[in-house]
């Protein structure tokens, strides 16, 4: 059905500060043609409310510094082993086997003599038990079955191993070899984020009669003042945004030439959390999901990962919604049932007292808490993409985030440290702190820098984003 929610009014998408009081915003220019001076009011309505979108990394992440073009860390490897796409040189029933790795990536296995295995069919299930009796190679083992009746199936199918002990014979030499914890490195590097305000000093010196505020509490009747403030909020956003969304430029790009040094990969832009997620994290490709079956997949996939008892789930207005209609749903209110009502939290529901349609969060093996992410919502970001083509492969509905930190070895303090999940890093050192500087230069509003007749507001941030643990998050998306 179409929605009954016409077109107008829209969203003005553009900015609407201007840096001086033009005849475009300076309210009370008189016209002799009228006969009376019209009535202004004296306060700037605000119709579009708070406008900043800057707060998902203060509530998540934290801030810390750092004095290197790169951030090196390491994460931890599985505990146990296990190859998934293995094949049998033998036949069905033989009761000795060469076994072949071929999983993605694996040049040498760790897998000993006398290490037992459980070996099952990738198709059927069917599967034996078995002890490891060489090694012949780097990525071959060969083992003897514990079954009478040998092999469960035919040669060259597909199958995986995993370790769950070893066994010797009495007087026996121990393991041969020492099995190493296996880490995973990764990195990213910061990027320079710049902004820059400037006002002449004429315009300076030029009122405006109607008195404006920004978010951030500046006040006052001065233009130019106000648009000061605004560039200051949204290089702010920026600062986050673009821990979110940038993105390493690939080798024999427009970026590399441009920012990087030609033919190294990831010498220019940063690995943003959107990034770092689609490529090493899950993702839930269905858009929304908006059955408990379909929470109930998210959370199986969360047992096969880090298990992370609370996690935060930052959603847009649509994806919060569904998760507010399943949760009513299960709580025995059906809109279309006469007879039902909803009855959610402690007490039921009065005719007499407001309704509450919508919950902070629920408990599905894990506890989830949501919470509404303007980011996602906004029309000048990715809102506006998402109001465009709601369904639109690609189109981000939300992002789940384990709480808390974990430990990782910090390759350049050279120690292991206690991380928050998601967390900034920043240039800075004695001499230096590129966290967030400004600086005013001209020879206006008081600056005395140089003989230009204008005051110049710079700003400057060097950061990137460090995601931890990618594989306990959640991105949301269709497609």
């Amino acid at each position: 059905m179409a929605s009954a929610l016409l077109a107008n009014p829209t969203y003005q998408l553009q900015p609407s500060a201007e840096q001086v009081a033009l005849q475009t915003n300076y309210i009370t220019n008189f016209n002799f043609l009228n006969q009376y001076l019209p009535d202004t009011y004296e306060k700037e309505f605000e119709r579009y409310g708070n406008r900043t979108i800057a707060s998902f990394l203060r509530m998540v992440g934290a801030e810390m510094p750092s004095n290197s073009d790169q951030i090196k860390w390491a994460e931890q490897g599985r505990l146990h082993i296990k190859y998934t796409n293995i094949t049998s040189a033998a036949a069905i029933n033989a009761n000795t086997a060469t076994f072949t790795v071929a999983d993605a990536g694996v040049t040498y296995i760790a897998i000993r003599v006398n290490q037992t295995v459980m070996i099952q069919n990738n198709t059927t299930g069917v599967f034996n038990k078995a002890v490891v009796t060489a090694v012949p190679s780097a990525t071959t083992f060969t083992v003897a079955y514990y079954e009478a009746t040998g092999q469960a199936f035919a040669v060259s199918t597909q199958c995986t191993v995993f370790i769950y002990g070893s066994e010797f014979k009495k007087g026996t030499p121990g393991m041969v070899g020492s099995l190493e914890a296996e880490d995973e490195i990764y990195s990213n590097k910061p990027i320079i984020l710049k902004d820059k305000y400037s006002v002449n000093g004429s315009d300076m010196a030029q009122i405006g009669w109607v008195e404006v505020t920004t978010e951030n509490g500046a006040t006052g009747y001065l233009w130019y003042l106000k648009s000061e403030h605004e560039t200051r909020l949204r290089f702010e956003d920026y600062i986050e945004t673009a821990m979110i969304e940038a993105v390493p430029a690939e080798v024999g790009s427009g970026a590399i030439a441009a920012l990087g040094q030609a033919g190294v990969a990831n010498s220019a832009g940063s690995q943003g959390i959107f990034y770092v997620v689609n490529n090493r994290g899950n993702v839930w490709g269905g858009g929304t999901p908006t059955s408990l079956p379909d929470w109930d997949t998210i959370v199986s996939r969360l047992d096969k990962q880090g298990a992370i008892e609370e996690n935060v789930i930052f959603v847009n207005r649509g994806l919060s919604f569904d998760i507010d209609n399943m949760l009513a749903t299960l709580n025995g209110y059906n809109g279309a049932a006469v007879g039902q009502s909803a009855s959610f939290g402690l007490f039921d529901n009065d005719v007499d007292m407001a309704l509450n349609l919508g919950f902070t969060g629920f408990r599905r093996g894990y506890d989830f808490y949501k919470s509404d992410w303007k980011y996602l919502n906004d029309p000048t970001m990715r809102g506006g993409l998402n109001n465009a083509a709601a369904t639109a492969t690609g189109t981000i509905t939300g992002l789940l985030v384990p709480a808390g930190s974990t430990s990782v070895y910090d390759q350049i303090m050279g120690k292991n440290a206690k991380r928050p999940f998601l967390h900034v890093r920043y240039r800075a050192s004695e001499a230096e702190d590129r966290r967030y500087k400004t600086w005013i230069t001209g020879s206006a509003g008081g600056a005395q820098t140089s003989d230009l007749d204008a005051m110049e507001v710079n700003f400057l941030s060097e950061r990137c984003v460090c995601t931890l643990g990618a594989n306990n998050f959640v991105l949301f998306r269709f497609g």
